[in-house]
């Protein structure tokens, strides 16, 4: 069987692989990208219908094109997200083919480098970029059994209200998958039970600018770690609708039902915990807190931003959070379907290296593994908070490249 053999293997056709592929092409290295389906993949099928990035256009993007047709503070649609890798693929000339899966990686005999098992026959490369993302295996807590006769799906599943059985709808996880999922549900005249866990909820836009320009002048995608205990913390943020400030109150007083992070179930009910208004609390004790650090940079450095003392006004808390539900019996209340808003997994079943850490997390220095070769890219805090972001992993690309570049 004949051997392909290449420079440099990237594994993964999204934007972590396009932004490798464009890194590596400056740099000169001899390059291949391989992906199991199609470019930007999870984009086209693990996304909802109505989903729309959670930054405006000017700022998730690449440096080197901008959004075609769309306005720069807009918020691209999933389908305009795939057009415009495709368009970026193609302006870089990547390398890449589709339809090819790795099935394995391991170190070469003589251990110069590694050698790929794929679906389309053998690649040996001296350099491999680990470049699938960080969202690899959805996350279902076994918690409601199947026998129960309720529909269950991930949120990378879910695709729009219509999916659904009639009845009323339990969603686990206040992120931004879970806020907008739940949101649409209601919109959509469904019964909602939405399970509010920890969560940060900065403000959509504030004094003239958005969150995102916010984070970026306060020096928050530079952070290189969370602050200890806050590596789950999801951020509750919104682009749909032209983008807003997740408010839960709000969402209560239209007819949801909030609930506390979910338990366990027993005999058709299931429990929550009774940490729903403490986790309400502090959401707003971050969103204060965003725009506290705001005015104070914006009085420091002289910016002539219009204020926004409205901004702070906090509605009462809703009834379904002074008084909330601890437990629910799901047939009484209708609840036909529930839908685990609860994140992902790392799978990296596939590559047969040592190079993982005690609680089996990719081991690496800003995605320099510890077996020379081996880089990983587009996972979260990969080296500061904006890592796992279109234009954050563009510019973790660079480092790579260039490290790779030095190796010849």
């Amino acid at each position: 069987m004949s051997v392909e053999k290449i420079d440099t293997l990237v594994i993964g056709g999204g934007q972590a692989g396009l932004a490798a592929s464009e890194h590596l092409s400056r740099q000169g290295v001899p390059h291949l990208v391989v992906e199991r389906n199609r470019i930007a993949e999870r984009w086209r099928s693990e996304r909802w219908d109505s989903l729309v990035a959670n930054g405006p256009a000017w700022h998730d993007r690449f440096p080197g094109m901008t959004f075609a047709n769309l306005d720069p503070d807009a918020f691209a649609s999933k389908t305009e997200i795939v057009a415009y890798f495709e368009a970026y693929a193609a302006q870089i000339a990547a390398p890449i083919r589709t339809g090819i899966e790795v099935l394995s990686l391991t170190p070469k005999a003589d251990g110069a480098g590694f050698v790929a098992e794929t679906s389309a026959g053998v690649i040996e490369a001296r350099n491999v970029i680990a470049a699938t993302g960080p969202f690899q295996r959805p996350i279902i807590p076994a918690v409601v059994p199947d026998e129960a006769g309720i529909t269950q799906m991930h949120s990378s599943q879910y695709r729009n209200p219509g999916q659904l059985p009639q009845g009323a709808v339990l969603v686990v996880g206040a992120g931004s998958s879970g806020a907008q999922i739940a949101d649409e549900l209601l919109r959509s005249g469904k019964q909602v039970y939405l399970s509010v866990g920890p969560h940060d909820r900065p403000p959509r836009r504030y004094r003239g600018k958005d969150f995102v320009w916010w984070l970026g002048a306060l020096g928050y995608w530079d952070a290189k770690t969370r602050e200890p205990g806050m590596e789950h913390v999801t951020i509750s943020v919104s682009g749909a609708l032209g983008g807003h400030t997740v408010d839960f109150r709000r969402l209560a007083a239209r007819g949801m039902t909030l609930v506390g992070r979910a338990g366990a179930y027993v005999d058709g009910s299931i429990s929550f915990a009774p940490d729903l208004a403490g986790n309400i609390a502090r959401g707003d004790a971050n969103y204060l807190s965003v725009l506290d650090e705001a005015d104070a940079y914006a009085t420091k450095n002289n910016l002539d931003l219009p204020e926004e003392p409205e901004a702070r006004q906090i509605g009462a808390a809703p009834d379904c959070v002074k008084n909330p539900l601890l437990s629910l019996d799901l047939k009484a209340a209708g609840v036909t379907s529930i839908v685990w808003a609860t994140g992902f997994e790392l799978d990296f079943g596939w590559l047969k290296l040592d190079a993982f850490d005690e609680k089996g997390r990719p081991a690496h220095d800003r995605g320099v593994s510890n077996v020379p070769g081996l880089y990983f890219l587009g996972l979260a805090w990969l080296a500061r908070r904006a890592s796992p972001f279109i234009w954050g992993v563009w510019h973790d690309a660079s480092y790579l490249a260039d490290h790779i570049a030095a190796r010849k």
